[in-house]
């Protein structure tokens, strides 16, 4: 297997698509912006601390959305990030 070299930010991506909550929270914590705060914002709502999510989508300037709606979301932050670089 190819050592990834992604950023932080898609590799927790990637761990919020499989359902991997805990190992996207260790890459979000250090990041920062926008992006990275709406991250952090998704991992709470997958755990269902919603006060912790709330906060990070108020960091985010996104609204907190639905908790069914979760896959949606990490599709939309997906869509989001910057093209990586080859």
């Amino acid at each position: 297997m190819a050592t990834s070299t992604a950023s932080p930010l898609r590799q927790a991506v990637r761990h919020l698509e499989r359902g991997n909550w805990r190992a996207a929270h260790a890459l979000v914590q250090n990041e920062s912006g926008a992006l990275g705060y709406w991250a952090h914002g998704i991992v709470h709502l997958i755990e269902g601390d919603l006060d912790n999510a709330q906060y990070w989508y108020r960091r985010a300037r996104r609204p907190l959305p639905h908790v069914n709606t979760v896959t949606a979301e990490i599709a939309a932050l997906r869509a989001a990030l910057p093209p990586e670089s080859t």
